[in-house]
């Protein structure tokens, strides 16, 4: 089942579909559907989580801040992948540190390169 990206109406997009800012999100979203495509969990499961977390996202934010998106997708990427035993806790701790002790120092230019995920 191909996933319904107009579920996800709160994604930034363009005519062209969803829009990234850096690689990083473009390689969250392409995780995503690839798991999905792989049977790991449904499309509706998806929604219901990342939805979950958006909501989560605008109930802490303080007027007139703005919400990122894909900081949420994140967020319920690392939660379904826990909850569906594809990772650990201890394994989403590890990694956490590991990009706090060694944090990206460049930027990124947004761009549309497809991604694959093989």
């Amino acid at each position: 089942m191909h996933p319904n990206l107009n579920e996800l109406s709160n994604l930034p997009q363009d005519s062209e579909g969803p829009v990234f800012e850096a690689p990083w999100e473009a390689s969250a979203f392409a995780i995503a559907v690839k798991l999905n495509q792989d049977g790991h969990f449904t499309w509706s499961e998806w929604v219901k989580c990342y939805s979950t977390e958006i909501a989560a996202a605008e109930a802490a934010a303080h007027p007139g801040d703005h919400v990122e998106y894909y900081d949420a997708w994140l967020i319920a990427l690392e939660k379904m992948m826990a909850r569906k035993g594809l990772l650990t806790s201890s394994e989403l701790n590890d990694r956490h540190d590991h990009l706090r002790h060694h944090p990206a120092h460049h930027e990124h230019e947004p761009n549309r390169e497809p991604v694959c995920i093989a």
